[in-house]
């Protein structure tokens, strides 16, 4: 389980430890041997992607020889922004950074180029403008196609016809609209054995996530199809799925065809059970490397292009063995196994 309930938003979610002392806004070190100093400036450690994420960039900068700066925004614009001058003053060699809002960042890119302090963007990319940041993204809407793909395939596999579901992240997030755009890409080109007949908005929220499932299921009865634009909401997905006495493993009567995205433990729990067909993972190990990578060019002087896109990969219960170990929801699993 990912340890989400259906009372917990994504934006409301705390970590105590990290988080108290992110939310201070003031800056931890974590001492390395030499060489350079980066700071790691989240907006908010609200899921196990991004506790994950952190764990992964220390562990890296360590091995690197690096010290590492780190702040949490706690969703506050402004606060970020003076995080980023405070980095600034401190002569950080370059600065990592998770926005909330893709345009309010601008100001703090355009600080950083003035200083001349490379600033990568971590799975969430900046609005369109002149000032200049390299950025680490998922390629959200060809992993959403590819794991949609197994999906359908896996229906024709079946045989018959399908009511499908989606449901669809907070449309402020590019991730989630990309993550959307997927989905359809490939379910309009199948209207022959895919209706949609729901969309349910969730707005990264746990509680609209579960209602809003629990409406459709209820208007929609058979409903076999079943796609999830984030991996936090598959508790809400389970409990309003065995309601309505549609929690079944694959191979069972009854059984609704289930994609998620992103790869966390819980996704690779029902994986592992039966209940889940295909996730799309967002390769967090890949991603910390292009990151970091991105500053290593940058210090030698060179220019990468803007936007660096992570591929990530599809798993299922067919290539669960071999592939689990690029999933981060794998590593966090083991540990939650003692």
């Amino acid at each position: 389980m990912s340890g989400f309930t259906p009372r917990i938003t994504r934006r409301a979610f705390t970590i105590g430890s990290l988080l108290a002392a992110g939310t201070a806004g003031l800056p931890i070190m974590v001492k390395a041997q030499e060489g350079k100093t980066v700071a790691l400036l989240f907006d908010s450690l609200v899921s196990p992607f991004w506790v994950t994420g952190i764990e992964i960039m220390r562990e890296e900068a360590a091995k690197r020889g690096w010290e590492t700066l780190e702040a949490i925004s706690n969703f506050d614009d402004n606060r970020q922004f003076e995080q980023v001058r405070a980095m600034i003053e401190r002569e950080v060699d370059g600065i990592l950074i998770i926005q909330t809002d893709a345009n309010a960042v601008i100001p703090a890119i355009r600080e950083a180029n003035a200083a001349g302090i490379p600033m990568v963007h971590f799975n969430r990319p900046p609005a369109e403008s002149d000032a200049y940041s390299v950025a680490i993204q998922a390629d959200n809407r060809a992993i959403m196609r590819e794991t949609v793909q197994f999906l359908v395939d896996e229906a024709k596999r079946i045989g018959g016809t399908y009511k499908a579901a989606i449901l669809i992240g907070d449309l402020g997030d590019v991730n989630a609209i990309q993550r959307r755009d997927g989905f359809f890409d490939i379910v309009d080109q199948n209207k022959d054995i895919i209706e949609v007949v729901s969309r349910i908005s969730t707005e990264w929220n746990a509680d609209k996530a579960f209602a809003g499932l629990t409406n459709a299921l209820q208007a929609n009865p058979d409903i076999n199809f079943l796609v999830t634009s984030s991996d936090f909401l598959h508790p809400q997905i389970e409990q309003a799925l065995k309601i309505a006495g549609k929690w079944n493993k694959r191979g069972e009567e009854g059984h609704v065809l289930f994609a998620g995205f992103d790869g966390d433990e819980g996704a690779y729990q029902r994986l592992l059970d039966g209940f889940l067909d295909a996730c799309g993972v967002q390769n967090l190990f890949l991603e910390v490397d292009m990151a970091f990578g991105a500053f290593t060019d940058l210090w030698a002087g060179e220019k990468p292009e803007k936007l660096l896109l992570d591929p990530g990969f599809v798993i299922t219960q067919d290539n669960l063995e071999e592939t689990r170990d690029a999933m981060w929801g794998f590593s966090v699993w083991k540990n939650q196994q003692g």
